[in-house]
């Protein structure tokens, strides 16, 4: 299975891929994590990624191909993989289009995960993870059980993405409607894209994600 997952910030992208990832045994390759885990290392692709990153702003096409394609050639992704967060523009889909046929591979299936713009703005700039495990919170929809504490490791380090508040946010879904919105057209005329219902609870999200798979 070769899944792209569409949808503006916020939409539960990584969230349905990870459900999917242990539903089919495919990997998912999110390209917000892989430049994340840049950023960590300092790197200088890290170094460019978070300038662009906080600012709201789009990452290089050649920086996220680059990623992709290795990480595709691991043998984890022999399986299959979902594709989280990529392509974010035309250009970007039809260069994805290349590197799938260089590879010999074909895409299964593009899935939208439509929802509510201000909705993403509060459950964005509400979010918090762990310092320690990585659990994920939210101001509003998700708190600990004991204010402070981690319901999963009893840690009492939290932390935010810089990259999470509401101008900023806002700033990411203009920039999704403007360059990410004309590859829907793109992919349905070649016959691959589906759409889901992204507002409602994450189990009937999944529940129509497996619908559509099969």
């Amino acid at each position: 299975m070769k899944l792209i997952l569409l949808g503006p910030p916020g939409a539960g992208k990584g969230t349905q891929a990870k459900r999917l990832e242990e539903n089919y045994g495919v990997i998912q390759i999110s390209t917000g994590d892989m430049l994340r885990e840049e950023v960590e290392a300092k790197s200088k692709i890290g170094g460019q990624a978070k300038e662009l990153m906080d600012a709201g702003d789009l990452v290089p096409d050649e920086m996220i191909i680059d990623l992709i394609a290795s990480c595709i050639d691991k043998h984890e992704c022999q399986k299959g993989f979902i594709l989280d967060g990529f392509p974010r523009t035309t250009p970007q889909a039809v260069a994805l289009d290349k590197m799938f046929d260089e590879k010999g591979l074909e895409l299964d299936l593009v899935i939208e995960i439509k929802v509510d713009d201000e909705a993403m703005v509060e459950r964005i700039s509400g979010r918090y993870t762990c310092s320690k495990c990585g659990a994920g919170y939210h101001d509003s929809f998700q708190k600990p059980e004991t204010e402070g504490v981690c319901d999963n490791c009893g840690g009492t380090d939290f932390s935010r993405r810089s990259d999470d508040n509401a101008e900023t946010v806002r700033s990411r879904l203009l920039a999704y409607h403007e360059q990410t919105e004309p590859i829907i057209s793109y992919y349905k005329k070649k016959g691959f894209l589906k759409s889901i219902d992204g507002m409602t609870a994450i189990d009937d999200v999944t529940k129509q994600l497996k619908e559509l798979i099969g």
